[in-house]
């Protein structure tokens, strides 16, 4: 992640990653998912399902407008509780990809229902992963999961899973349990898609090997505001003493922990390692808005 060091090559890459996921999220929508009538998870499923109850009503209201809909709330609650830049990122990419959805034509690539549940959850599980991969995600339940999560310092997967669980029924209940069935492997595929484009864990530790431990210290602090454990070490091939720094952190704060070591030190080495647990002080979003009001009094 080199490109991390220079600030302008990392803004033009998150563009990049925003128009492709976009167009990801879109293409599975329109021509994997909808004329297969599975759904996906969260706001586009839920997109989704008023797309298919407003059809036979005469509402020919596409799947991309509902997305939009949702996601300016969504936002503006994002704006309030979450950082502005992860914010802005992860409406425009909503925004895009609801644009996407309305440009690009509905039109049925599988002819198979199985195929088009796996193909579309794929696809939309690499839309979702390669946002959250470099620190935004793709608006939605994303950003109230992250809310909740922030200021509560748990998971809240069962609030997920009981909306993917209405989406689930609804399907069954709108078209057949066979549809409800192909749901459930979309919303699957997606999931796996993520775990391994991103992370499946919460929490991760960072380990640092570094010549210049107080300035990136100084950086990590300033960028996530998260406690840093450092140790002198040296390197084994070339002898040369240097420091390995060690932070915990969770996975929303992965690049912006990257981002400021990479310019900080572009020689550093990152090892990303899965956190099971923790157990001591470890701040969520609250406790981290405490410090910070702290540090600037």
């Amino acid at each position: 992640m080199s490109h991390l060091s220079n600030p302008r090559l990392a803004f033009l890459w998150q563009l990049v990653v925003m128009v492709a996921s976009a167009v990801v999220s879109a293409f599975a929508l329109n021509e994997f998912l909808i004329p297969a009538n599975t759904f996906s998870g969260g706001v586009n499923g839920i997109a989704q399902l008023l797309y298919s109850v407003g059809k036979p009503l005469g509402l020919q209201i596409n799947t991309g407008y509902y997305i939009l809909a949702f996601n300016v709330p969504i936002a503006l609650l994002g704006w309030f509780k979450l950082g502005h830049r992860f914010t802005i990122m992860s409406f425009v990419t909503a925004f895009l990809t609801s644009l996407a959805a309305v440009l690009m034509p509905v039109t049925n690539i599988a002819h198979n229902p199985l195929l088009g549940a796996l193909f579309g959850g794929i696809l939309t599980g690499v839309g979702i992963g390669i946002t959250m991969r470099y620190g935004f995600s793709t608006g939605g339940f994303d950003i109230i999961v992250l809310v909740l999560e922030r200021a509560t310092g748990r998971t809240v997967g069962s609030l997920m899973f009981l909306i993917n669980f209405v989406i689930i029924l609804m399907s069954g209940l709108l078209f057949s349990w066979e549809n409800a069935l192909f749901t459930i492997i979309s919303i699957y595929a997606a999931t796996r898609m993520v775990d391994l484009i991103h992370t499946r864990h919460q929490k991760l530790t960072a380990i640092i090997v570094t010549t210049k431990p107080d300035a990136v210290a100084q950086a990590i602090q300033t960028a996530i505001l998260r406690g840093v454990t450092m140790t002198d070490s040296k390197g084994a091939y070339s002898g040369q003493p240097n420091a390995t720094l060690m932070v915990v952190l969770n996975r929303y704060e992965l690049y912006a922990l990257q981002a400021s070591v990479s310019t900080t030190d572009a020689h550093a080495f990152i090892n990303i390692l899965n956190t099971v647990d923790t157990s001591g002080l470890f701040m969520n979003e609250r406790e981290q808005a405490e410090q910070r009001q702290q540090l600037q009094n």
